[in-house]
């Protein structure tokens, strides 16, 4: 599937769909899903419909015992080893942004 080219919305669809077809595949209803993960019932119509709290997603996944795909799903960032030695185990904070946003002669509001 070309996750690229779809909309957010269609992802979050996408997503929902595949929520659902793994929760029949385990023959779960959403009612027994629900009372489980300890969340409520509409919580479970929502992320099948593509919508919900991450938090609520996370939850369900390990009810139904698929927290192992979300490695797959978003792994770790790899580090080189150049980076690292640069790093000298210090652990990045924060993003720099973009440097030179300014015209020439542009002076800061500060």
């Amino acid at each position: 599937m070309d996750f690229v080219s779809m909309t957010d919305k269609a992802i979050a669809v996408e997503l929902g769909a595949r929520l659902k077809a793994l929760r029949l595949r385990r023959n779960r209803t959403q009612l027994q899903v629900a009372d489980a993960a300890a969340v409520s019932l509409n919580v479970i119509k929502a992320l099948e419909d593509g919508k919900g709290k991450l938090s609520s997603l996370i939850a369900v996944l390990r009810e139904l015992e698929a927290l192992a795909g979300l490695d797959q799903f978003l792994p770790a960032p790899e580090v080189s080893p150049l980076q690292l030695a640069k790093q000298q185990g210090r652990k990045r904070q924060r993003a720099s942004g973009s440097r030179g946003d300014k015209e020439p002669g542009e002076t800061s509001e500060w």
